[in-house]
């Protein structure tokens, strides 16, 4: 651990925080959006301590997730437009709990935090089966194939579990507008991943033969 990692890592935290707090209280007109809190609850809290685990085991794979610069272009694009989707996701949610916009019942957002949570679990054991998850799409110095675990299901479990957790993100907030546009994200993703096979088909000795050996991408038996 090193005090600039520390110091870009609290920066990154909190100013994540700060960002989706304007973006959803902000439009909501009020700090009384209770769905609000516990959508940042049960993100930042669960966050943080990932953040401060990987500070102390795995220094190294945290500056990694930090770093989200890509330097190809076109998922330089699909950063964007992810980006895009959360800030008006976020920004209709809002305006849905002050203007109540078909909003869902409490029982459906209960039931989307207690699947987010499930996903967030599934990203921590995605993250300690494969030490070689960058933010960026790259082949690292001495990277080899992970095809065990989920990576023996799916080729990607990593979008597959952010697949639930944005997905899950306005349910949690309780807007059907939100989920709406929420539901760009698989059109998103499936770019990436289009891409980012191409990468390492190139560059990643094994790929190739990963690929045929595990079928599906994301979803088991679908795609």
């Amino acid at each position: 651990m090193t005090k600039e990692l520390l110091c870009q890592a609290v920066s990154k935290f909190l100013l994540g925080v700060a960002a989706v707090g304007v973006l959803l209280f902000l439009p909501a007109g009020t700090l009384r959006y209770r769905n609000a809190w516990l959508l940042m609850g049960i993100l930042f809290i669960p966050m943080f301590s990932a953040g401060i685990v990987l500070m102390f085991k795995n220094p190294e794979l945290l500056k990694k997730r930090l770093n989200a610069k890509e330097q190809q272009t076109k998922q330089s694009l699909v950063i964007k437009f992810s980006g895009l989707m959360f800030v008006c996701g976020f920004v209709i949610a809002g305006l849905s709990f002050r203007f109540q916009w078909i909003m869902l019942p409490d029982s459906i957002s209960w039931a989307a935090a207690a699947c987010f949570l499930l996903s967030y679990l599934l990203y921590a054991e995605v993250l300690r089966e494969n030490t070689y998850l960058s933010r960026t799409v790259e082949v690292q110095q001495g990277q080899k194939v992970i095809d065990t675990g989920l990576y023996g299901i799916v080729r990607h479990p990593m979008y597959g579990v952010t697949l639930l957790l944005f997905l899950s993100m306005p349910l949690v907030l309780g807007s059907v507008l939100s989920f709406a546009v929420f539901l760009a994200y698989p059109v998103i993703i499936a770019a990436r991943i289009r891409n980012e096979e191409a990468v390492l088909e190139k560059g990643l000795e094994g790929y190739a033969g990963y690929k045929r050996k595990v079928k599906y991408k994301i979803i088991p038996f679908v795609w």
